[in-house]
């Protein structure tokens, strides 16, 4: 069969510039914040080993840094780049959602969402860019304006910009707090330029710059058990939401891995006898 025939697997690759697989390892290991003795010892190596490794002495196998992306919690991108660099082929494919063969996972997220009608859902790539969304959400994504509206919509830079949902974010300081802390563990977690450009754009929103200059505020007991989103809405309704997320337990696919579902959840009844109406 070729390899462009409706149904067959195409599996996609980031392309980025190959880089020595010892400064590599290195950076991730000190990112993590171990010693190279530590992580020797977790991988079943002896530390001159992982030394020689790091500086280029030695070639490691693929297995060694597989285990080794293991222990250092790489993503599945960054393992692919760290056998990449190595000269190794990559592990892990990276298929389309709209692919037959994530038809099943496609269609199992279409439902979880529409079964969390009336209250709001999506599914986002780690990028925060709306993959899937319910009835819910894009209802509350048609109170944007036109320029954060367009595919793909990106919901940390639709939440965070002034002229988006953070203009009608009432308590904007905890929440937008809330959603930069979100952002910098997501850069620490993956080496992505994408990441790094997004969290350098909100850092130039004049409101978000004016909540990175102040001092945190310490919360109350009870603010501290969840960080609730109060919105108004366009019917000048208060909308208090919290928020839970997920994700696939054991996936073996870099979409699958960087899908995240967050389901919004109403945090009092006026809130969801407001979505229940559809009055938002």
């Amino acid at each position: 069969m070729d390899r462009t025939e409706p149904g067959h697997r195409q599996a996609r690759f980031r392309s980025t510039p190959r880089r020595e697989v010892g400064p590599l390892l290195r950076e991730w290991r000190q990112r993590r914040k171990l010693s190279q003795l530590a992580l020797a010892l977790d991988v079943g190596v002896s530390p001159r080993h992982l030394s020689f490794v790091e500086t280029g002495r030695s070639r490691p196998s693929a297995e060694l840094l597989l285990s080794m992306s293991e222990h250092l919690a790489l993503p599945l991108r960054e393992r692919n780049d760290l056998l990449l660099a190595a000269g190794y082929a990559p592990r892990y494919s990276e298929t389309p959602l709209e692919s037959p063969d994530l038809q099943a996972v496609r269609s199992a997220l279409q439902r979880l969402l529409a079964a969390h009608d009336p209250y709001p859902g999506v599914a986002m790539d780690r990028h925060w860019n709306v993959v899937l969304a319910n009835r819910a959400a894009a209802r509350l994504m048609g109170l944007l304006p036109p320029h954060l509206a367009v595919p793909p919509l990106n919901m940390m830079r639709a939440s965070l910009h002034p002229e988006g949902f953070a203009a009608a974010t009432l308590n904007f300081e905890a929440w937008g707090r809330h959603l930069l802390h979100e952002l910098e563990r997501a850069r620490a977690a993956a080496d992505d330029p994408a990441l790094a450009a997004l969290a350098a754009e909100v850092a130039g929103y004049p409101n978000v710059a004016a909540l990175m200059a102040t001092a945190t505020r310490r919360p109350t007991y009870q603010e501290s058990l969840l960080i609730p989103c109060v919105l108004l809405s366009g019917e000048g309704r208060t909308l208090s939401l919290f928020t839970t997320q997920a994700t696939f337990g054991s996936p073996r696919d870099i979409t699958l891995a960087e899908l995240t579902v967050e389901l919004f959840y109403p945090a009092d009844t006026a809130t969801e006898d407001a979505l229940r109406a559809q009055a938002i």
